[in-house]
């Protein structure tokens, strides 16, 4: 079994701990959070070592991997302060909040020998596994097409939950908060993007200072071309559609569940692949808690595993830095009113 440790006891943080107590590959070794009160509800909720600061937690040599679950813009440093400790590390997305940041996190993990997997959870879901291999099997043919559409909603008191849910450096906007999982999807499956023309707007959250909606036209290097539809503005919140077109396919899935799965090839197997998912999984469309914990447990699992046997995790943070540079293009594009040609040639021009 081996020892995770969680930087932060915010939102998120419980999905983590319901994912460890639910593995058996992995255990709960203890939480740290600056704000002792919600660290204290925290462990008690989960019956785990509190910690009131990270090098605290890092003194216990039962913690092996570290979940970095704090802000978005803090991550960089906690990973650092982990890989000096020789602890591995499973940061939420984004991984941070430039290249620059992902390019040192790399390198100082690299240097320290330990691993960084980056929690992208909806990777695993078994109806992009199944995109993905009809992808790489060309059953799509020439790719047309791919599409990602989140329209969910937030409240205001949502925004209010702590401060740093108002800051756009901090990572707040829907492009890096909600819809950098949809980005990662894309990329993941289309592969990278060569231009980038984003447009963005505060529609339906005026007290808070960053975008609630985002709108990108893409072109891939591959040459297919697809949309990024994000909000959270849009009252009552609808799943989430991944969308592949190709020459001789196409692919949808809705929420976790795969609506449409047609190829001119039909295969015997096709038929179980259509009953992928359920329409009863919540996947985050009406509140920020509204989903399951299943998805990270799998990476936690195999983390553990990736530990164990010296090897890379599911989804190394060389993987998440393309949807990274995708998220900051469509910044960058936002604020220049112009499309923005990748790799990004000057990131620090992006706020």
């Amino acid at each position: 079994m081996i020892g995770f440790g969680l930087l932060g006891t915010g939102l998120v943080a419980p999905f983590h701990a319901r994912a460890l107590q639910a593995s058996s590959r992995a255990k709960l070794a203890g939480a740290s959070d600056v704000d002792a009160a919600r660290l204290d509800k925290f462990t008690g909720d989960f019956g785990c070592p509190g910690y009131a600061t990270l090098a605290a937690m890092l003194g216990n040599p039962a913690v092996q991997v570290v979940n970095i679950l704090t802000p978005n813009h803090l991550h960089y440093e906690a990973v650092l302060a982990c890989a000096r400790a020789g602890r591995h590390v499973l940061v939420e997305k984004p991984p941070a909040m430039s290249l620059r940041e992902v390019d040192a996190m790399a390198e100082a993990c690299r240097e320290a020998g330990v691993q960084i997997g980056v929690v992208l959870q909806c990777r695993v879901r078994k109806p992009i596994q199944a995109m993905r291999r009809a992808i790489e099997e060309g059953r799509f043919g020439r790719l047309l097409h791919a599409d990602a559409y989140m329209k969910w909603f937030r409240t205001a008191e949502y925004y209010r939950l702590d401060a740093w849910r108002s800051l756009r450096r901090a990572g707040a906007g829907v492009t890096v908060q909600q819809a950098f999982h949809y980005i990662d999807l894309l990329q993941y499956l289309a592969g990278p993007v060569s231009r980038v023309d984003a447009r963005m707007s505060n529609l339906a959250h005026p007290g808070v200072e960053l975008e609630d909606t985002a709108l990108a036209f893409v072109r891939y290097r591959s040459g297919a071309q697809g949309v990024v539809q994000a909000s959270t503005a849009l009252w009552p919140g609808t799943d989430i559609r991944i969308e592949l077109n190709g020459e001789n396919g196409t692919a949808i899935m809705v929420g976790e569940r795969m609506e449409t799965w047609k190829f001119r090839d039909e295969r015997p197997e096709d038929a179980e692949v259509r009953s992928y998912g359920s329409a009863a999984v919540a996947t985050g469309a009406t509140g920020p808690a509204d989903f399951a914990f299943q998805d990270h447990q799998a990476l936690i699992d195999d983390m553990a595993e990736a530990v164990t046997a010296g090897r890379e995790p599911m989804i190394p943070l060389s993987s998440a830095r393309h949807t990274l540079e995708w998220a900051l293009a469509m910044y960058q594009s936002a604020k220049d009113q112009a499309p923005v040609e990748l790799p990004l040639r000057d990131e620090a021009a992006v706020w």
